[in-house]
């Protein structure tokens, strides 16, 4: 039955992983033991163990389940629903940074792929250039990506408005469909196939070797363990993890210097997961009692959220739900993005965090602080009695390209299931808050232009009164006075929300070496979005894909050279 339900034979239920730790002998002879142990089988933990399986014996350790019987992360009409579900066992798992901001993070295999809006990107050049990355091999990766699980939207009537728009504003050139990052307006790739269905990471492990590759679900890591012979680096042995009922078992690396712990838990997950085995700043470890291995002051600074602000657009029409297809990439470090329609059915009512809708808008009209589960509560409550057109229209998304602004994150306990405390300080940058001024005043641009209000047919009065109850509903309007910076700053502030592109935590040179090897150790490499000191493109799903595949390559053609089967 798990097969079907599974989809490939290689993924297995945690429980059913025979060397259990009950029976761990220090022998260490009886217990399969692995060439990579890869935890995390996300967006890039996916691509990565497909790569490596091709040589090598590979074992994926996911903590959610599969993607594939979940139709809240299938179909592109329940995007919101899959987001607003806080259930122990949801796809998604909701956090709330120290700022105030209603996040979230992936607890399924296929990570963040599984829970998006599905707009893909390639990175910036620049972005490539920073990491120092080989850009023959990142142009071989992109599209190894991109022929498994890349689609070419059907534009939406509301996307070719916003696309006229943008060009109206001078957004230009016009760029058609691309996955290349470059000025202007363009149409991105996307997840959903023609029916609106989702593709995620996990169908990328269809290119794996089946022979090599062991994929468990349910498998909860709680730590790396080490090897720390006196007068010698900390060297990864393997890791301990709980399988769906509670049992504790140990998985181990080959005895081999060239095997390797992956982590790619991503940005909240892996800084959490190594201070939990034991590396990072010595005040950290010590409040916890948790013994060091080694103090590494760096892990979980430098993280970084790309703040976002949302302006909702109404309409007299009805809309169909787009997600994000049009892209507007300014001059000024601004990024435009939309979004139509996730607003008018019963079920969504509930929802109470994303981006899509005026009950999912985040309380953004709730400053940062004030966003408690009590106000969440009070407004679920006043949702029900708010008039229908208060949800018929989409959202103009504008987004801060790489924030100045940076936070850190602490543990909070040593439980890996809860959420570290995240602090990403958003705006706390003048040149970041300068930006979403103008970002502000060039989306009031955009819906003021003719093809937007030839497309949404709303005359002055349904705006006025949409605006006397968008304080109850939740919903942003563009402020009134756009000449007035003060009054824009502080629309800023208090409407900030995210767009789920937060990175860092493990940046390199300070956790990480360029091959993304964590500093000071053997056998323990790094591979996700919590290495970038910015978010790649307008969307970073892309190059996270990538940069799964690229590494795998690059670890294969290391050990292996000429021979190395990909």
């Amino acid at each position: 039955s798990d097969y079907s339900e599974f989809k490939y034979p290689f993924i297995k239920r945690a429980s059913s992983f025979w060397a259990s730790s009950s029976s761990f002998s220090s022998s260490n002879t009886d217990e399969a033991s692995y060439d990579y142990i890869i935890v995390g089988g996300g967006t890039a933990g996916c691509p990565l163990a497909a790569t490596l399986s091709q040589n090598f014996s590979v074992l994926v350790l996911e903590r959610g389940g599969v993607p594939f019987s979940n139709v809240n992360v299938s179909f592109l009409s329940n995007f919101h629903i899959a987001l607003a579900d806080t259930s122990p066992t949801s796809a998604s798992q909701p956090f709330v940074s120290t700022d105030g901001v209603i996040n979230a993070r992936a607890r399924v295999l296929g990570g963040g792929t599984c829970i998006n809006a599905g707009f893909y990107t390639r990175a910036n050049s620049g972005f490539i250039r920073r990491v120092g990355w080989d850009e023959r091999l990142v142009n071989e990766s992109y599209p190894w990506v991109e022929k498994q699980i890349i689609h070419q939207p059907k534009l939406a009537q509301w996307q070719g408005a916003f696309k006229d728009s943008l060009l109206d504003v001078g957004v230009s050139p016009y760029n058609g469909f691309t996955y290349d990052h470059i000025h202007g307006t363009k149409v991105g790739g996307t997840l959903f196939d023609r029916f609106g269905r989702r593709h995620t990471a996990a169908e990328l492990l269809a290119s794996a070797n089946p022979k090599m590759l062991t994929v468990l679900v349910y498998a909860t890591v709680q730590k790396v363990l080490f090897d720390q012979t006196a007068g010698r680096r900390p060297m990864a042995m393997g890791v301990i993890f709980k399988d769906e009922n509670g049992n504790q078992h140990r998985a181990f690396l080959t005895n081999n210097r060239r095997s390797e712990v992956i982590l790619s838990c991503g940005a909240i997950g892996t800084p959490q997961m190594l201070m939990l085995s034991g590396i990072g700043p010595k005040a950290e470890l010590d409040k916890l009692n948790i013994s060091m291995v080694l103090r590494n002051e760096f892990v979980g600074k430098g993280m970084a959220d790309n703040p976002m602000n949302s302006v909702f657009v109404p309409t007299n029409r009805p809309v169909e739900q787009s997600l994000i297809q049009t892209v507007g990439i300014t001059k000024m470090g601004v990024y435009i993005e939309s979004s139509s329609g996730f607003g008018q059915s019963q079920d969504s009512i509930r929802c109470h965090h994303g981006i899509l809708s005026a009950e999912i808008g985040q309380l953004s009209t709730i400053p940062p602080k004030q966003r408690t589960p009590e106000a969440i509560q009070a407004f679920i409550k006043g949702k029900r009695d708010l008039p229908h057109e208060a949800f018929k229209g989409g959202f103009i998304l504008e987004k801060i390209a790489r924030p100045i602004s940076t936070g850190h994150l602490n543990l909070v306990n040593t439980n890996i299931d809860d959420n570290p405390s995240v602090t990403f300080n958003y705006f706390h940058h003048p040149h970041d808050l300068q930006r979403c001024v103008d970002g502000i005043r060039m989306a009031a641009k955009v819906i003021q232009s003719k093809h937007f209000t030839n497309f949404t047919r709303c005359d002055k009065p349904t705006v006025e009164k949409l605006l006397n109850m968008s304080v109850k509903a939740n919903i942003n309007l563009i402020p009134k006075h756009t000449n007035d910076t003060k009054s824009l700053e502080q629309f800023c502030k208090d409407t900030v929300i995210t767009i789920w592109h937060y990175h860092g935590g493990c940046h390199v040179g300070k956790v990480v070496d360029p091959d993304l090897k964590v500093l000071g150790t053997n056998r323990l490499r790094i591979v996700d979005g919590s290495t970038f000191n910015e978010s790649p493109g307008t969307n970073p799903q892309g190059t996270v894909l990538m940069m799964g595949r690229y590494m795998g390559v690059k670890i294969l053609r290391r050990r292996l050279g000429k021979a190395a089967h990909v």
